[in-house]
């Protein structure tokens, strides 16, 4: 299964991306995803599981069951568009509070014993040089942060023509 986010209006992805459409968990702006609260009640209260009732609460199960993890973003400052930050933020069931060493930094354990590819493509019109290289940095450590099997990162000036419907491309 692929898990797909992403900061398009439903009709234009629908558009763009036909197939990943019909065959993926899409998250897309169509629906309301509310903010993380900050209250680790998915660490501590209903482990694995969101206390936001908005629909998502069982977002980590479904990252922690998928074998692939699509990002498609506009880049904004370097980082990711508000819509796809806040789900971002919403990741943290999928992993535990307890931490370990991973390439010689601090991250938190998984919690889900398979791990997916993550593949990131950022987009927009006048990105920087410099905000590009922000985005690939913050995308790689979100991939190691979530214990991502393998982190692809593509950008480029519109979210079509990124190779994100393509199979295979790791």
């Amino acid at each position: 299964m692929k898990v797909v986010l992403h900061d398009l209006e439903p009709s234009r992805f629908e558009s763009l991306y036909p197939k990943l459409a019909r065959d993926s968990f899409i998250v897309g702006e169509e629906g309301p995803v509310r903010n993380c609260v900050g209250c680790f009640g998915c660490w501590c209260k209903t482990p694995g599981k969101c206390v936001v009732p908005d629909g998502y609460g069982d977002f980590g199960k479904r990252l922690g069951a998928c074998g692939e993890y699509l990002i498609l973003s506009r880049v904004v400052y370097g980082g990711f568009s508000p819509f796809v930050k806040n789900v971002l933020d919403r990741n943290i069931g999928y992993i535990l509070p307890f931490f370990e060493l991973r390439k010689g930094e601090m991250h938190h354990k998984p919690r889900y014993p398979d791990r997916f590819r993550l593949r990131v493509f950022g987009y927009g019109e006048e990105v920087s040089p410099e905000e590009q290289a922000v985005f690939r940095r913050l995308a790689e450590a979100n991939g190691l942060n979530l214990n991502a099997q393998s982190v692809t990162v593509r950008l480029g000036r519109s979210p079509g023509g990124l190779g994100f419907e393509r199979e295979g491309e790791l």
